[in-house]
């Protein structure tokens, strides 16, 4: 398991963190995802034979949210 932080910009409610997570979540490997918007990132802990960052950072971009 690889645990990762990825910088999200652009989320400014609780709906905006529960896009992410759940956007995230679809993808196979994921074990944990935490978005935050007082942080704004995401820690996502995943199995890197499943998915790669690429695909876990086009995810929450194809929510709308930049992940830097």
């Amino acid at each position: 398991m690889t645990k990762i932080v990825i910088g999200v910009e652009g989320m400014s409610c609780g709906h905006c963190e529960i896009a992410v997570q759940d956007a995230v979540r679809k993808l196979p490997g994921i074990r944990k995802v935490k978005a935050s918007r007082r942080k704004k990132s995401a820690v996502v802990e995943f199995d890197e034979t499943a998915v790669a960052e690429s695909g876990i950072r086009a995810a929450i971009a194809a929510t709308g949210y930049d992940a830097v």
